[in-house]
């Protein structure tokens, strides 16, 4: 059975509404990337960080997972572990279209870290309010979200995983954020076929096997047929 890493972007959510990570003029949301996803910017204004991100964790209830998400969460089904999502997003819709095998890199909209203790908590509400840690009680909670400058969790697990990867996809993604960027490189030295789907190419389209332009909603559904039926 092969063994496929599929690493998803911002490009897969904004099909469901989720806004993409920063524009041209390098904000997000009306927002200065520096202020909001920086440690710098969360000491800086700690108050503006935390309603940001609440107002983002409490936007999730309005978007719903897509033909993109819920084909990797299908393919899965049959696969099993020899799928695994690498995620750069912060949204929960892999998870909500019935995947299991997910990373994200890059953190969860709906998890909080205590800064004291250092737990990762599942987190629904606002932060704004500086709520105490479930467990050191400690009043210093923040999105559990990397910012610019932190370490991408699970990076072990994800060179091994592109270390044994017979298929490397790669779904909505610039190619312009490190190590994310990297990945292709990586699985491609290993000897897996790397693809990459996109609505148009990334700064890291010469890298790949093959690429295909369109929404991802009519790619990835194609694809997961195509490996279904190899």
């Amino acid at each position: 059975m092969p063994q496929i890493v599929v690493l998803t972007g911002a490009g897969i959510s904004a099909e469901s509404g989720v806004p993409t990570f920063r524009d041209s003029d390098g904000l997000w949301v009306g927002h200065h990337i520096d202020d909001v996803a920086t440690p710098e910017g969360f000491e800086r204004d700690r108050s503006l960080v935390q309603r940001f991100y609440d107002a983002r964790r409490a936007s999730l209830s309005g978007v719903e997972p897509n033909a993109a998400h819920r084909a990797l969460a299908e393919l899965e089904e049959t696969m099993g572990e020899a799928l695994l999502v690498v995620t750069q997003n912060i949204d929960d819709l892999h998870e909500r279209a019935g995947s299991r095998n997910v990373i994200h890199m890059h953190g969860e909209l709906l998890k909080a870290r205590c800064r004291a203790c250092g737990a990762v908590v599942p987190w629904q509400g606002p932060l704004i309010d500086e709520p105490a840690c479930p467990l050191c009680g400690t009043h210093d909670l923040r999105p559990d979200v990397v910012w610019f400058g932190e370490m991408p969790y699970e990076m072990e697990r994800i060179a091994d995983a592109l270390s044994q990867a017979t298929h490397f996809l790669s779904v909505g993604t610039s190619g312009a954020v490190y190590p994310a960027a990297g990945f292709v490189q990586h699985a491609r030295r290993h000897g897996a076929r790397t693809l990459e789907l996109n609505l148009e190419p990334s700064e890291g389209s010469h890298f790949f096997h093959e690429s295909r332009l369109g929404p991802a909603g009519e790619l990835v559904p194609q694809w997961a047929r195509e490996i279904l039926w190899s």
